[in-house]
């Protein structure tokens, strides 16, 4: 169990050992928005922050393209401050490496950037946070041009990943929206090995083979937008509206949310959940002392999968021309969402 600090009271979220680092909390609280905390701005995020902390959130999950950093690193702070947590000790730090700075000789002074904005001298994961780079922009440039897309230099930049670690910057380091494919060919060369791959997972969207891959590897799987993401530029909007959901929740008197989050936690993956919402907040860390039944797996299950939109990261002329290539064709047959969409919206 992970520590409770001053929550002590409140039953603490299970955690799960990785290949690297101290044990991660198996449910998360992601600082991820739709319009990357433009609208909700530094006050609105660390607001949110600091009640998931006093709610029992543990683990936070941000990223360099959040726009969520700074926030983050001072609700923690406050945190400390008012008591809610004895140090940053007690948290698990979950930050990402942009695709602008997945290039070697930028992805150490991008995690000292993102450690500044912290204000800590550790995360305890650092990802890539996709398998694709861009070209280095000038400052207040979009977050995606399509037309900079690159290939990403894996081995170069898991290098760099790597030194993070040594040098005690990032206790592990992973991988996100990472395909078997892309995993097997890090693994070939990787001298440490990535102790998390975080993509994609939901009722909709279940990840098998994914995720037996990485069990088998030693990898551990790390569910973003357990809800489709409903609303985001990244959405699967299959989740949250489907009958099938809504029936299974009426069932068991739970929320839809509820019932995907406990779906996702029972695969065994880390769960990354967010809600701003002080009450949902509270309501996506109820999935304890209840389960689905077989016959809600059953129909689980037999769900048409497909995936949220990744069209931000494919472009004619860049290094995966489709979503199919950018996942080397792991996307189940099957209802796919087609919307164009522009991660700046």
């Amino acid at each position: 169990m992970a520590a409770g600090g001053a929550n002590s009271g409140r039953e603490a979220v299970p955690t799960v050992a990785l290949s690297s680092g101290k044990p991660m909390p198996r449910l998360g609280f992601g600082t991820a928005t739709a319009t990357l905390g433009q609208a909700e701005g530094h006050a609105g995020v660390k607001e949110a922050v600091l009640r998931a902390i006093d709610a029992g959130y543990r683990h936070l999950d941000t990223a360099a393209a959040y726009n969520a950093e700074a926030a983050v690193g001072d609700a923690v702070a406050q945190a400390v401050r008012d008591g809610t947590i004895a140090s940053r000790d007690e948290l698990y730090i979950t930050s990402k490496l942009w695709i602008a700075d997945a290039h070697p000789g930028r992805v150490l002074p991008a995690l000292q950037k993102t450690l500044q904005c912290l204000q800590m001298e550790y995360v305890d994961l650092y990802l890539i946070h996709f398998p694709v780079s861009m070209r280095p922009l000038p400052e207040g440039a979009p977050l995606v041009v399509k037309e900079e897309l690159v290939a990403l230099d894996m081995k170069g930049v898991w290098e760099e990943m790597e030194e993070c670690q040594r040098r005690g910057l990032a206790k592990a380091i992973g991988v996100s929206n990472f395909s078997c494919k892309k995993l097997e060919h890090l693994l070939s060369f990787a001298r440490i090995p990535p102790a998390a791959n975080q993509v994609e997972v939901h009722p909709y969207c279940r990840q098998n083979k994914l995720r037996e891959f990485c069990k088998a590897k030693g990898i551990q799987l790390c569910a973003y937008s357990p809800l489709g993401g409903k609303g985001t530029p990244w959405a699967n909007d299959s989740v949250m509206d489907s009958p099938i959901l809504k029936q299974i929740s009426n069932e068991r008197g739970k929320t839809v949310a509820q019932v995907c989050i406990s779906w996702v936690y029972e695969q065994g993956d880390v769960v990354i959940t967010k809600s701003f919402n002080e009450r949902r907040m509270k309501e996506n860390l109820d999935i304890f002392g209840w389960e689905l039944s077989n016959d809600d797996r059953c129909s689980i299950s037999d769900l048409p999968e497909s995936r949220g939109n990744c069209d931000f990261m494919v472009y004619e002329s860049g290094p995966y021309k489709t979503v199919d290539e950018l996942w080397d064709g792991e996307i189940t047959a099957g209802q796919r969402n087609q919307r164009v969409v522009s991660i700046n919206n």
